[in-house]
């Protein structure tokens, strides 16, 4: 898989309200041991990470993760930049992710970092 399909299906992963539609794009990108840092949460494995994503969605209601810009992709690791927003409206939060790829391309690690958030 290319980075910008990998990275689509990250996406369509956070957006994915279905549980079960999680678990299946978490199976397919993301090794078993996979872990999630952000300033906010971390994360080990696919069930802790398909709650974080559910969470995520109950805490910022009727909006997206959109990726901005293009993808930079170097020696088994990836960097996009990300906007959460409703669909025409400015971004409430965004961020730029450092993902660590497996020898199979599946994301082994995911390293966020937020340029701007909520206040809580």
């Amino acid at each position: 898989m290319n980075a910008t399909a990998l990275a689509d299906q990250y996406f369509a992963l956070w957006n994915a309200t279905d549980a079960d539609r999680r678990a299946e794009l978490i199976a397919e990108n993301w090794t078993a041991d996979a872990t999630f840092q952000d300033p906010s949460f971390e994360t080990t494995g696919p069930d802790e990470l398909n709650k974080l994503v559910g969470a995520a969605q109950q805490m910022f209601p009727g909006l997206s993760f959109v990726r901005v810009g293009d993808i930079d992709e170097h020696h088994g690791y990836l960097r996009w930049t990300w906007h959460l927003q409703a669909e025409g409206q400015e971004p409430v939060a965004g961020g730029t992710d450092i993902v660590v790829l497996d020898a199979d391309g599946k994301i082994q690690q995911l390293i966020g970092f937020h340029d701007f958030a909520p206040e809580h």
